[in-house]
């Protein structure tokens, strides 16, 4: 790891419900986006934060017929409901979900959505490694994702891949907004509300889920999950001609 002070500040948000931290990342990205005709442009910042319970729903068409629970239901449950510009579907956010919203601008890097995309994934399967849990990419779907042993005991080769962490972006005048949604020790109850980014039959799993006692607290899950991502960051931007 470099002893040099990285350009990518992280800015942690505490808990902050959804509403707020969108307008939180149209700030910074405005910030990012006005340093481009400046002396010293930003590369980007990156935002955490820990939402109360929210199911966001993107654009898509067909997204919010993932929603499973009525409205009025999930208001009464304390869960909000959010449109959202991002990419992807519908997905849960609440607590013990470690969510980073990097507004990086890929300009700057040279960086195209689809290698930012797996730029992402890989900050996160990095920090799984370290807690010894393998991650997984799956050519048909965006995200991270595990083989859970507990869905197939005594036959862990043939679990089922579960997802750990979901992703979903947009790009506006080539800077990031929205990112990553890490299961730390997330209520994976909670899913059931929803279809999870509209596939069907696909398990959700947590850290904790997977390493019972031994799983990373959301602290220790943001410090890793967030200096990998710097780390990659800082490598890309560090390459000849960027």
């Amino acid at each position: 790891m470099s002893s040099c002070v990285s350009p990518f500040e992280h800015i942690p948000l505490g808990i902050m419900p959804y509403a707020d931290a969108y307008e939180q990342q149209q700030r910074w990205h405005e910030r990012v986006l006005a340093s481009r005709d400046t002396s010293s442009p930003m590369p980007g910042v990156i935002l955490s934060v820990e939402h109360p319970p929210v199911i966001t729903i993107s654009r898509r068409a067909a997204a919010a017929d993932h929603l499973v629970a009525s409205r009025d239901w999930l208001v009464g449950e304390g869960v909000s409901i959010e449109e959202t510009d991002r990419g992807g579907d519908i997905t849960y956010h609440g607590p013990g979900q470690l969510v980073l919203y990097p507004i990086i601008d890929l300009n700057r890097l040279k960086l195209g959505l689809h290698d930012y995309m797996r730029l992402l994934e890989q900050s996160v399967i990095d920090a799984c490694a370290s807690w010894g849990v393998e991650g997984h990419r799956d050519p048909h779907a965006t995200g991270v994702w595990v083989r859970s042993p507990g869905s197939a005991p005594g036959r862990a080769a043939e679990a089922p891949l579960a997802k750990v962490a979901a992703f979903g972006v947009r790009v506006r005048r080539w800077i990031s907004m929205h990112g990553l949604a890490l299961n730390v020790r997330t209520n994976l109850q909670h899913f059931a509300y929803i279809v999870p980014c509209g596939l069907h039959g696909r398990p959700v799993t947590s850290l904790a889920k997977e390493l019972g006692a031994n799983a990373p607290t959301l602290d220790a899950a943001r410090e890793a999950v967030v200096a990998r991502l710097i780390e990659l960051l800082q490598d890309r931007l560090n390459r000849p001609g960027a």
